[in-house]
């Protein structure tokens, strides 16, 4: 497990969480996008908090405060928000994922599915 670090940038690419998937780093993956677009597509693995329930979830969260939280969502905006709502909130390695889940489509898995 990585040690913390709570200097993060708010933001990180996909190719970064690719590579902290890749290295076996311990960190939790938030899906904070709706249920229909989860349904739609989503990355293996990422936990489904649509952005407007996480103020009523976070407890949910609460084993992972002290680690690392990657947050995203379509195309990066919710979970900026989310990542700084969380980084507010007692959680100072939350991290949005730039580009979202259509930038992994992208750059990183070329199989899912882009809306």
């Amino acid at each position: 497990m990585t040690a913390p670090d709570a200097n993060l940038p708010i933001e990180i690419d996909c190719r970064a969480v690719q590579a902290l998937q890749a290295a076996g780093d311990d960190f939790l993956l938030v899906d904070c996008r709706e249920p229909d677009e989860y349904a739609h597509v989503r990355i293996e693995g990422a936990v489904l908090i649509p952005l407007q329930e996480l103020p009523g979830r976070a407890a949910e969260l609460a084993q992972d405060r002290a680690g690392r939280i990657v947050v995203h969502c379509h195309h990066g905006g919710r979970s900026l928000k989310a990542a700084n709502w969380l980084r507010q909130n007692g959680y100072p390695q939350a991290q949005s994922m730039a580009g979202g889940i259509d930038a992994w489509a992208v750059e990183v898995d070329a199989t899912l599915k882009r809306y």
